[in-house]
């Protein structure tokens, strides 16, 4: 049992992007099918599901690579963790690499990116940022 699935997830994404691998497969969660969701939407990933395993289920993430083949995921940061959480209100989310990143922030709404909180003037706990 690991302390923090979010980490774990995080750590496996970044290990396959610099192996130059295709595909990563994670224990499901809601909140990691969130964070999932909103890298799809941003374009740093190319697609995820998930598949029944007769458990808790597993996602499958599918990564993007550039044309020379270089990931377009190059840096995915673990910022709240277990033992330091990191709630803040909407004015004070980090401009990530000067707004070429995101934030991904856990809400009350589900798990968002930063402009999307932005645009719902909503705060949360900031869970990682991906540049």
């Amino acid at each position: 049992m690991w302390s923090d699935p979010i980490a774990d997830m995080l750590t496996r994404i970044r290990n396959v992007a610099m192996a130059r691998g295709r595909e990563v497969k994670v224990p499901a969660s809601r909140v990691k099918a969130g964070i999932a969701e909103v890298l799809k939407q941003e374009g740093y990933i190319e697609e995820y599901d998930r598949i029944d395993d007769g458990r808790q289920g597993i996602l499958r993430i599918k990564l993007k690579y550039g044309r020379q083949g270089e990931p377009v995921l190059t840096e995915i940061k673990r910022i709240s963790t277990p033992g330091r959480r990191d709630y803040r209100a909407v004015e004070s989310w980090p401009e990530v690499l000067n707004g070429l990143g995101i934030a991904i922030i856990s809400t009350s709404q589900g798990v968002l990116s930063d402009r999307q909180c932005r645009e719902r003037h909503i705060g949360g706990e900031l869970l990682c940022t991906v540049c």
